[in-house]
């Protein structure tokens, strides 16, 4: 486990040369312990030859699955939800040949919410389409935009980047504030400063140099190891702002665990004022669906300490993003290209309808959970 750099060496990488079909992809735990019983991809043998499976979610009814598999005797080996996906898979027959190249070489088409899409040395197959009930639309996470993406990630047939410059620039309309320059915390808020600092005319200039070898402290698995990696993640260039006016941009304050001791790092090195504006509403209510807010007490939009959160944190002012202005922002070119493309008849899977969960924001979630 580590990063993948760490995992595979040269050596390792070159056995897989004999293969004519590769699966993987990076996670942080969720369900599940880390450990190396719950590393993936799982694999499955079954009549029809082996089954790999690598999978980043939460499953919402994985222990009424798990109880299902188990009458039916099959033996699960881990403690991770996506195995259930493995096994269940064993049972379902392809439903639709879908006529597509036999190359996966290069970018053909994303797959769509619900599908399990089967690619083999022969052919491409649609295996299952799960339905939304009663037609709504679909129901892409959100903070992939704001947080987990690399900005150079294409998403719903756009570029996060441009998602998270169009966030800042409506976050400027929203909360202007008198102020001398607007800097980020680096890396992911980089594109919303730069779209604020655009509409308010104000300079962009860098004051914290981010340790590129700590990780994202907000995936660590507990408190004590976000409050331990934000210690050594950041140093300052404080020529860059000393007596200065800052407002800095973050991309979401989830748990309130890196930005305070990051304004008090600013003031320290001569900041006259440092006002925070966070380019995504507030996080209120916990994912179910494979992001680590398990619980309502350890998001700051929940606690008392809200309510003067400026004060808590150490900051002139805070004014988050609107839930329609992140919307508008995430949906602005899906619309666009959507209609584009209905009067070109050409989008062979369209669905009529744009979604995307805000249940972390708004508390409205996209299934039935069940627990």
């Amino acid at each position: 486990m580590g990063l993948v750099n760490h995992v595979f060496s040269e050596d390792s990488l070159k056995k897989l040369y004999v293969s004519n079909l590769g699966i993987g992809h990076t996670r942080y735990s969720t369900s599940g312990v880390s450990v190396l019983d719950n590393c993936q991809p799982f694999v499955v043998e079954t009549l029809h030859g082996k089954i790999a499976v690598a999978h980043n979610g939460e499953l919402t009814n994985a222990m009424r699955l798990r109880r299902k598999l188990m009458r039916h005797g099959v033996g699960l080996s881990t403690s991770s939800d996506s195995e259930l996906i493995t096994q269940l898979l064993a049972f379902t027959p392809p439903l639709e040949q879908d006529d597509t190249p036999d190359w996966v070489a290069r970018y053909y088409r994303e797959v769509m919410p619900g599908e399990i899409v089967k690619i083999s040395r022969y052919d491409v197959q649609t295996l299952d389409i799960v339905p939304r009930p009663q037609g709504d639309p679909a129901a892409f996470c959100i903070f992939e935009y704001v947080y987990f993406a690399r900005p150079d990630s294409i998403f719903e047939g756009q570029m996060v980047y441009s998602v998270r410059r169009r966030c800042g620039q409506q976050l400027a309309i929203e909360a202007p504030v008198e102020a001398d320059l607007v800097s980020t915390v680096p890396e992911s808020a980089t594109p919303a400063a730069l779209g604020y600092a655009q509409k308010c005319g104000l300079p962009y200039i860098e004051v914290l140099c981010k340790n590129r070898y700590v990780g994202r402290t907000f995936i660590q698995p507990n408190m004590r190891l976000r409050q331990l990696g934000v210690a050594k993640k950041f140093g300052v260039l404080s020529d860059n702002f000393r007596g200065k006016r800052v407002v800095l941009i973050d991309d979401s304050i989830v748990r309130g665990n890196t930005i305070s001791p990051i304004i008090k790092l600013l003031r320290e090195s001569g900041a006259k004022e440092v006002h925070i504006r966070v380019a995504s509403p507030p996080i209120k209510f916990p994912c179910y669906m494979g992001i680590n807010i398990p619980t309502k007490e350890e998001l700051i939009a929940n606690r008392p300490e809200f309510k003067d959160l400026a004060g808590y944190i150490g900051a002139d002012s805070v004014v988050y993003l609107s839930v329609d202005g992140l919307v508008s922002s995430v949906q602005e070119s899906i619309k666009a290209r959507q209609d584009h493309e209905n009067n070109l008849k050409t989008n062979k899977f369209k669905s009529g309808k744009i979604g995307h969960c805000t249940a972390c924001l708004v508390g409205k979630y996209p299934v039935e959970l069940e627990w």
